[in-house]
């Protein structure tokens, strides 16, 4: 159990997910800071963060690691089709069952969870604890993030089109281009002179990078307590979408693992295919919100992946501590 609670901490699961909770319960008690109507802008400042994130998050990347996971092209094929295909289908598979509009707008939120690139971070450590193809894993789950930011609005476009939102799919794209993909290749750009900075200080990056996120996360449930958008949520309804957040992620994880059986990939292959392909970034969900989901809607948004970032975490830092145990143990189904 012990070894379970330390790697629940190194993937970032402790104080983080419980300033996260924290965050939300000031929403709560005290949404006026975080309204349009304040005189704080802390919307703007989160903004700015967003930026500065995506800088470090570049700046930590190697362009020579970049090229070297390119060869291992069957796996990358799988983990982005997983993340961006099989994910969103699931989803678009139980809309029916969504009915009333309260349901469609949480259906929403779900969605746009599975439309969501991985997550860097917890993937790679994940993957090292059981002792998978961390290369790959470094290089699926930073590709990843880039190519979120024009898949996952190009999956939004389409749903949110079908409905009586409208999308505008180049402008989304071009603000997210400006606020992830500019700061990001400027630090790719400056890796030579500056990586060795940024890996250095990387505690101290990653700190910056949840006290960003959880300034979104707090200005976004803001505008939805301010606007009563959870009146329809009770602990019933928390419970069944956390059910459902489990069985989402066990149905990728199963489904990766058949099809990594019949392609014959290696165990440590294996591995990173199945934490890469089911990760989803709770960073991604933050940023992308702010720009997807204007207003008072972007809190219950964010809803589904905050649930589904814990879930991932427990159950991934459970089964790494399996295959840790030994090297010739293959992955558990």
């Amino acid at each position: 159990m012990n070894k379970i609670f330390e790697t629940a901490r190194k993937a970032g699961l402790d104080g983080f997910m419980l300033a996260l909770l924290s965050m939300i319960l000031l929403a709560w008690l005290w949404p006026y800071p975080g309204m349009d109507t304040s005189p704080f802008h802390l919307s703007e400042i989160s903004t700015v963060a967003v930026s500065i994130i995506f800088f470090f998050y570049g700046l930590r990347l190697s362009p020579e690691k970049l090229r070297t996971g390119l060869v291992n092209w069957k796996l990358h094929v799988m983990v982005h089709l997983s993340t961006f295909l099989l994910f969103p289908l699931i989803a678009l598979a139980f809309k029916p069952m969504f009915k009333t509009e309260e349901d469609q707008t949480l259906w929403l939120a779900i969605f746009f969870l599975t439309a969501l690139p991985s997550t860097v971070s917890s993937s790679v450590v994940m993957v090292s604890i059981a002792r998978g193809n961390i290369p790959a894993a470094i290089f699926n789950a930073s590709i990843s993030s880039l190519i979120g930011v024009f898949v996952t609005p190009l999956w939004m476009g389409v749903v949110m089109d079908a409905g009586p939102e409208h999308f505008d799919l180049l402008a989304v794209v071009g603000k997210l281009s400006l606020q992830v993909l500019l700061p990001v290749f400027a630090g790719i750009m400056l890796n030579k002179r500056w990586g060795h900075f940024a890996e250095s200080h990387k505690k101290y990056i990653r700190y910056f990078d949840q006290s960003s996120i959880l300034l979104i996360v707090y200005t976004s449930f803001c505008e939805s307590f301010g606007e009563h958008l959870f009146s329809s949520l009770g602990l019933k309804e928390i419970v069944l979408l956390g059910i459902g957040m489990l069985g989402l992620f066990f149905a990728i994880y199963f489904l990766l693992t058949f099809i990594c059986n019949i392609l014959k990939f290696s165990r440590e292959d294996q591995i990173t295919a199945v934490y890469c392909g089911s990760k989803k970034s709770l960073v991604q969900g933050a940023v992308m919100s702010k720009v997807l989901f204007s207003g008072p809607q972007a809190g219950i948004m964010l809803l589904p992946i905050m649930i589904y970032h814990a879930l991932q975490l427990i159950v991934a830092s459970i089964i790494a501590q399996r295959l840790s145990r030994g090297s010739d143990e293959k992955v558990p189904v």
